[in-house]
């Protein structure tokens, strides 16, 4: 079985990688304490915090890391009447940060990965339970995720040799990534595709609590995943994948305009499906663009699962709207005048709007979201001239 391993000793990353080119995005609604176990991976870096719900409370972020913190009243500053786009009470607001932001690449979290609970005081059990964070002062040991010869996962890296590497989305290698030390394009892969492509989004996955939805959920909830499988691939033009936010990085300037997590949570009829959506964007206009998806390692320790029932009633229209929303986005078709993000994310609007809206009204307004959220986008981060 794969254990959380202890980040007790390790050094810090003082040659972290791009650590003047990344910036890294966590939503959250509640004090930061996780980040001590991200210390020795994390601390080089700069961190844009959005802080979801109740503006007036005070989030605490351990000393010693770089931060900036966006509350609801700074996104409304901010973004005036297009901070309409901008998801409330759901981690969708993460976008904001990819919004903000002035990195070439980003990297995002949720509080609650990387966290092992397995030995608590009975005062600090009593309050997991009851859905809080624990105090670190608590905790008898700080946990990530290891790999299987016990080693402790650096997500963050190997997010950016995911992204510094070519992606081969046009043709599968059986041998997954080639462009790892160690592998190569098998016999038979043609030569005229082994250069690759950019890789645009990193995808990494979880040990522990997996990434399901609430049926799955309801009828497993004693599954957790153990299996730790050594391999990079890139996702193959034409396919689909649900992408998961918590454990993800891309590359802003490639790809960030597309990122955007729709409208979700407080005043939606629909959560949970956020990220999914910002994947089946990014995929089909990565497709259109020539741009590589990769997925696979990093793993990162997933501590918490949501309680199913809350899910389920923020999932059930999903589950119904998905068996057309996703073969609308595998049909989905954009013009050869499309060739930025931007033009590419606004003909999807359109095309959300006309094939979409008729399933329900939420579609039309997720469709205006959409040009809003370039509007705003645009207006944040101006064109350069040439």
């Amino acid at each position: 079985m794969v254990e959380p391993a202890n980040t007790v000793g390790i050094p810090l990353n003082h040659a972290a990688l791009l650590k003047d080119e990344l910036d890294i995005v966590i939503p959250t609604i509640r004090n930061l304490d996780f980040l001590d176990m991200w210390r020795p991976f994390l601390q080089p870096y700069h961190l844009i915090i959005v802080q979801d719900g109740d503006p007036s409370k005070t989030i605490a972020v351990p000393e010693g890391f770089d931060y900036e913190l966006y509350n609801r009243n700074d996104i409304n500053r901010i973004l005036g009447p297009k901070a309409s786009c901008i998801s409330f009470k759901d981690s969708a607001c993460r976008c904001f940060g990819y919004m903000v932001s002035k990195k070439k690449y980003i990297f995002t979290i949720d509080d609650d990965c990387f966290v092992s609970f397995p030995q608590f005081s009975k005062s600090a059990l009593r309050l997991c339970l009851k859905d809080c964070v624990v105090s670190m002062r608590d905790l008898v040991t700080v946990s990530v995720a290891k790999d299987p010869s016990g080693k402790a996962v650096n997500a963050l890296e190997q997010h950016i040799k995911n992204l510094l590497c070519p992606s081969s989305p046009f043709f599968f290698n059986t041998l997954y990534d080639p462009y790892r030390e160690g592998a190569d394009f098998v016999r038979g892969y043609p030569f005229s595709l082994r250069e690759g492509v950019s890789t645009a989004v990193s995808h990494g996955l979880w040990l522990n609590i997996p990434d399901y939805d609430a049926p799955t959920q309801l009828v497993k909830p004693k599954e957790r995943n153990t299996r730790y499988v050594d391999a990079v691939m890139t996702i193959p033009k034409g396919t689909l994948f649900p992408m998961c936010g918590m454990n993800l990085a891309f590359d802003r300037d490639l790809i960030g305009p597309a990122m955007y997590f729709g409208l979700m949570g407080d005043g939606q009829p629909i959560g949970r499906y956020d990220d999914m959506w910002a994947g089946w964007c990014v995929k089909v206009i990565c497709d259109h663009l020539g741009l590589g998806v990769k997925t696979g390692l990093p793993y990162i320790y997933h501590s918490k699962a949501s309680n199913p029932f809350v899910n389920l009633k923020k999932e059930y229209k999903g589950i119904f709207w998905q068996e057309d929303i996703i073969p609308f986005f595998q049909s989905a078709k954009l013009s050869k005048e499309a060739v930025t993000v931007q033009q590419c994310y606004l003909e999807l609007s359109k095309l959300v709007k006309e094939k979409l809206s008729p399933i329900d009204p939420y579609f039309d307004k997720l469709a205006d979201a959409m040009v809003t959220w370039i509007e705003a986008w645009d207006e944040l981060n101006p064109a350069t001239k040439a």
